[in-house]
């Protein structure tokens, strides 16, 4: 490579996930060209996640203005985790941004956290610290944030907000599916990018449409929290987590029948039909699963280890 060549062909990519957002996707593309033009190269990739109106025909559209306007289009709606992901294996960018398609988030905020990123971070996610949603959106996004703050020790306010800046070396490192989307600072830091920050950004009223949440989201997103702090902790050594377990049931359970046994022989108490008994029975069958579980594990991640590559930073 030489001096004059750079890395990276255009400095941003801007991947927006969308799903039925027609009327304000011509105004987004236009504060977006607002916000970079003048300071930076830049591409935006419109990813429609199989909407039913007529988004995927204003994105042609779009595309008529110049090359720098990308858009990839599913078949069924597949989850914005998904989307995401299809963007982020089209970018080319030094630096890539994620917004939502609704007006909410301000591309104007791109700039200043571009240059948090070119300052050493690796991670900047947006804080709508002011917020126009319904409190059916607010008090349960509250509530999520805390606990996922707490559970992952990673001190951000709002791992919900749409509007994120990375380093391209990030994204090419992590893999999202299902509602993964929301936890990119979790993966990010298991991958080893330990320089995550928040910047605090605007949040705009929605303007078209209504709102995507539902009470199915929220439910999906503890149980991918609780995916993720396990894969976080135990990816590695899945015997410490099932075994543990096993190890506890099957000492409950064996201390159980050894009281019965004693209790039996020395002392004639009868042991037949007592529930006790059918507990301590119960609980070493279980141990003896947990434990074959967790040995199981440790020969699929034996598997999986010889053929992974690590994600090396430095090497002489």
């Amino acid at each position: 490579m030489s001096v004059l060549e750079k890395e990276y062909p255009i400095d941003i990519s801007v991947v927006i996930p969308l799903f039925n957002e027609e009327e304000s996707l011509p105004e987004l593309e236009k504060a977006i060209e607002s916000a970079l033009k003048s300071s930076f190269s830049y591409e935006i990739i419109f990813v429609d996640d199989g909407s039913t109106d007529k988004s995927w025909e204003v994105i042609e559209d779009l595309q008529k203005k110049g090359n720098h306007i990308k858009g990839i289009s599913f078949r069924n709606n597949y989850g914005k985790s998904t989307a995401l992901q299809a963007g982020f294996e089209r970018a080319e960018g030094e630096f890539i941004v994620t917004m939502d398609a609704d007006l909410q988030d301000d591309p104007y905020e791109v700039p200043e956290m571009v240059q948090m990123l070119k300052d050493g971070n690796d991670l900047v996610s947006g804080w709508k610290k002011e917020r126009f949603d319904p409190i059916s959106k607010t008090v349960p996004s509250k509530f999520f944030n805390y606990v996922t703050r707490k559970s992952a020790g990673i001190e951000l306010h709002d791992f919900n907000c749409g509007l994120k800046a990375y380093k391209s070396e990030l994204i090419k490192n992590i893999y999202l599916y299902g509602e993964l989307h929301r936890y990119v600072p979790m993966l990010a830091k298991r991958e080893g990018f330990n320089q995550i920050t928040e910047k605090v950004v605007k949040h705009h009223p929605r303007k078209y449409g209504h709102t995507k949440f539902g009470l199915s989201r929220f439910i999906n997103g503890f149980l991918d929290l609780i995916t993720i702090l396990f894969v976080q902790r135990y990816l590695q050594k899945p015997m410490h987590f099932f075994g543990s377990i096993g190890v506890v049931l099957l000492v409950a359970g064996g201390g159980i029948n050894i009281y019965l046994a004693f209790m039996k022989l020395f002392f004639g108490t009868g042991i037949n039909g007592r529930p006790l008994l059918f507990l301590g029975i119960l609980l070493m069958v279980l141990g003896v699963q947990f434990f074959s579980t967790g040995l199981l594990g440790e020969l699929i991640n034996k598997n999986h280890v010889e053929h992974q590559k690590p994600n090396i930073k430095e090497s002489f």
